[in-house]
This record gives C-alpha cells, structure tokens and sequence, in this order.
C-alpha cells in the first residue's frame, strides 16, 4: 500500500490535519500531511505550502504551510476497485421548487439590466452508509482522469473531496496561465457538439472579464480559440489564457483580480456577488473558492510554481451526510427548468463515488 494512502487514513484517524490531490492527467499523487492541527492562514500568498480559500474573498484563506507539514509526491497505482454508479434520486420537490424560484428571480434582475450574469447554486444532502475516506478519494481519482482529484481535511473546519475541471491559476516566475469555463451539456457521444446562445454568449463574458481584470498588471495576454472539453458526463466550453505578470504586480493582485471569475460568480461581480449572498438559501463556504499549491519549488527547473483550481464539482462530509455544491450560470436566456436539471447532471459526479 502506499505511504500517502497509509497517512491519509492515519491522519483522518489521528484528527490531524492533510491534503492529498493530483493534478490532471497526471499519474503522480501529492500529499501536505501537517504535523499539527494548528489553523494557519494566508492573506498575501507569500508563504510555501497549499491554500484552501472560500467563495467569499473577504473571508480567510487556510494555509497548509510546507514547513509545519511532511510534503510527499509517489506515483499513483490503484487496485480495480468497482466504482458505485447508483441510481440515487434526486433532491426532494422542495428543493426543486426553492431552486426555481431563485432563478426566476434572478433572470427578473437581468431583465431589469442591473446583471448580465449570476451564477446560481444549491446544496444537496445525501444519507451515507459505511463511509471511507480514503475509498471514496481511490474512487474520485478512478473516475475523474482529467481533473484535478483532492481530499482535504482539517478536525476544526471538516473533510472536502472534490474532481473539479477548472484551473483558476498557474504561474512560474511571471508566466501565468488561467481559463474562461462556462456552458454545460450532458455528453451524449455526439460527434458533433452543438452549443447554444446561451452558453456561448455566457462563455464570453467570463473571457471578457478576464481580460478586463488583467490588463492593468499583466502584458502579452494570449487567447486562444474557445473548445470543448468533457469532465465526467459532462461538456464544457474553455477557452485558455496565457500572459506575463507585471514586474510591480503580486501573486495576490493576480488572484484577487481573477476570484471569483463570472464563471462562479457574475457579472458585474460584486452585484452578483451581493445578489448571492442575499439570496442562495446557504452558505457556499468553500464551494466555488480555490485551492492548490502557491510557491512550492519545481526541482526539476529549479523554480517556483503556483497551480490554484477552482473548487467546483465538490463535497463536504459530516455525520454521514454529504452535502454536495452544484450550480449555474443565469442569463438572460436561460430557462429556469433547464437550469434545474443542469444541477441534478452536476450532482452525480459526486454522487457516483459515495
């Protein structure tokens, strides 16, 4: 067995905060195990070590800070486990119903022309039985090949999984790399993908605010041509963003300038960001905040490198239930039925490992 899974359980065990992740398409699994279950915090991103921040930019971002903590890295083999696939039905009518009307609310807001775009979420609880942590974390790295795969924990915050497809950033020296993601469908083996309006006018406003956001600290922006991508039994549109960190701009400015993107939050962001707040019937916490190393050492280039994700398509556990975070992005084309259903599609990716 490996070292990482052995310390995962000896951690969880143990109340001892960890990290193990892996990066997509990698065969490599990573570990931060703490020696301690101190809570440490970041607010410049100078420090060594990975980050777990919240929705909510104003609130703290946890640190794992590399010098309290045992970091290992160790190829990935798995058994073939069967991974549960199971016909789990989905949320009551009552949340059904809470969900609708939100939306219908928010496209009233759009009609009014006070946003372009709110993304829109809910949380659903799911009854577990003779749960495993390090099971469902074999289970989410099975299935989810192209994503980036993590459990996290902490005894005084709680225990995360997450398989998300979104890169919020990556950065070496000045050279940073992020993403606009935004449209989903359910993948149907259709050679040929037709998007909508909808999604593609929504993708494009996430890569036009990222351009706005990064050309007063950064040059030599680079967009590429929109794609689509698949995450589970989904698609998605991406488009890649490559550019050079100005020589008096900082690793924070550069993630303040990009969290929360529109492809989480909106447009104009902090009216969507008010919006939310006052109207999802829950607190988001860590769902649709980021996570991933900042400044830990590359040995091979001898540099130093920062990959964030965007926590999407993730899960938090306690006292057998897990509460699983999905949502969408609301314009002013979209339908409050369909948007519904494009929850219930999300939900199962994380339901497919419980």
């Amino acid at each position: 067995m490996s070292i990482i899974f052995n310390k995962i359980e000896e951690n969880f065990k143990d109340n001892i905060p960890f990290v193990a992740y892996r990066k997509p398409n990698s065969d490599l699994v990573s570990a931060f195990l703490m020696k301690d279950d101190n809570l440490y915090f970041t607010s410049k991103f100078t420090e060594n070590g990975f980050v777990f921040a919240p929705f909510n930019s104003e609130e703290k971002t946890i640190l794992f800070p590399k010098q309290n903590a045992y970091f290992t890295t160790e190829k990935l083999v798995l058994d073939d486990e069967f991974v549960k696939d199971e016909g789990f039905t989905s949320a009551e009518n009552l949340d059904k119903k809470i969900h609708l009307c939100l939306v219908e609310k928010a496209l009233d807001v759009i009609n009014n022309n006070e946003l372009k775009k709110v993304v829109l979420s809910r949380k659903e609880e799911v009854q577990i039985e003779n749960f495993d942590v390090l099971t469902t974390f074999k289970r989410l790295l099975q299935t989810y090949q192209n994503a980036f795969v993590y459990v996290w924990f902490h005894p005084k915050v709680g225990l995360w999984f997450g398989a998300t497809p979104e890169t919020l950033l990556h950065i070496t020296k000045a050279n940073f790399k992020t993403m606009s993601l935004a449209g989903t469908q359910v993948f149907k083996n259709a050679k040929e993908v037709v998007w909508k309006n909808k999604e593609l006018e929504e993708q494009q406003l996430v890569t036009d605010f990222i351009k706005h956001q990064l050309n007063p600290i950064a040059s030599d922006l680079q967009i590429d041509k929109t794609e689509t991508i698949k995450a589970g039994n989904l698609l998605h549109l991406r488009t890649k963003v490559e550019g050079v960190l100005n020589r008096n701009s900082s690793l924070e400015q550069l993630i303040r300038s990009l969290h929360p993107t529109p492809a989480v939050c909106g447009v104009p962001r902090e009216t969507a960001k008010k919006f939310i707040n006052k109207n999802e019937n829950y607190k988001r916490t860590f769902y649709t905040g980021f996570l991933g190393e900042i400044n830990v050492q590359d040995s091979v280039f001898n540099t130093q490198n920062s990959q964030l994700y965007v926590n999407l398509r993730c899960m938090s556990i306690q006292d057998k239930i897990a509460s699983i975070y999905v949502g969408g992005g609301i314009t002013k084309d979209s339908n409050a039925k369909k948007e519904w259903e494009e929850t219930v599609s999300k939900s199962k990716t994380m339901k497919k490992v419980l």
